[in-house]
């Protein structure tokens, strides 16, 4: 039996689980996907803060492998929420492409007056650059989003850089350098998440890159410290053991940052304890003014 994943519908999750389909085949493993609508997917009309933040990705496709529909399903990681449902595992963590934003635009970036995005983080990081920046909420696949630039609704429009590469598509803009604006936690990379199921572990752990899990697992321990999510204005990213996490405020006139290097999930965990004790304000504030109960 070819083994069975699980996958959102839009064109840049088709071509990653496509991704991931060939890297098994090249292995001599079967296996085939499932399209399966997640509620992020469906309801497009309002932050993803208003409907329960970067999980509204991922539940439809863990509760399907917990129910037996489907083996594993193929994710952004920086979808992948801090705190998971028991019987599941990150199988596999592929070596990680951009971890940038990517600003595309019509003329030039200096020129852009109104700005599309949905994310509190790049707003925040956004206004922080240039406080006279209008921000306008923007959700929906890279294609809604690219449509509505080519017919100017927006100056600009903001993208995760990995997105673009994979979909093998080249647009006017520039990459943001993840220094200064800290891109979220994970990002740039695809992430396998199956049922606890050793043999289905072992299989898929023939696609794990582990230069890359170690990075990425320092910055989901930072994450976790933190408990901020997609709700809060936070960045997180590592690259060989050189960690930069920042906290900001809604507007970007305020950030708490710690830049370290780190050697073992002990050490990211007390820098990501550090940043929280700087940064609780900034914390307890961004989820006030969104009217989120924060339990940090």
């Amino acid at each position: 039996m070819p083994v069975t994943i699980g996958t959102r519908g839009s064109k840049l999750a088709l071509a990653q689980t496509r991704n991931v389909v060939g890297k098994l085949a090249h292995l001599g493993i079967d296996a085939q996907y499932e399209i399966i609508a997640t509620q992020g997917d469906t309801t497009t009309g309002v932050p993803l803060h208003e409907i329960g933040g970067q999980g509204v990705f991922v539940r439809a496709l863990d509760d399907a492998i917990l129910e037996g529909r489907i083996d594993c399903a193929v994710h952004s990681m920086k979808d992948i929420p801090a705190f998971r449902p028991a019987g599941l595992v990150t199988a596999a963590i592929l070596e990680r492409d951009s971890p940038s934003d990517f600003v595309a635009y019509h003329d030039t970036f200096d020129a852009v007056r109104v700005l599309g995005t949905s994310s509190t983080r790049r707003r925040a990081q956004l206004l922080r650059h240039n406080p006279a920046l209008m921000i306008q909420d923007l959700r929906g696949n890279v294609d809604t989003r690219l449509r509505k630039l080519a017919e100017k609704e927006y100056d600009a429009i903001l993208l995760a850089e990995a997105g673009l590469q994979r979909l093998g598509l080249e647009i006017k803009g520039e990459r943001l350098d993840p220094a200064k604006f800290v891109p979220s936690p994970n990002q740039g990379t695809i992430a396998v998440v199956a049922r606890a199921d050793p043999s289905l572990r072992e299989m898929l752990s023939a696609l794990d890159h582990a230069k890359t899990r170690i990075d990425v697992m320092y910055e989901r321990a930072v994450m976790e410290e933190l408990g901020g999510g997609c709700f809060t204005p936070l960045g997180i990213f590592c690259r060989d053991g050189h960690l930069i996490a920042e906290v900001l405020s809604l507007d970007g006139t305020r950030t708490e940052r710690i830049e370290a290097d780190v050697t073992s999930f002990k050490e990211a965990r007390e820098q990501g304890r550090i940043l929280k004790g700087r940064a609780s304000d900034l914390i307890n504030e961004a989820y006030t003014k969104l009217g989120i109960t924060y339990g940090g």
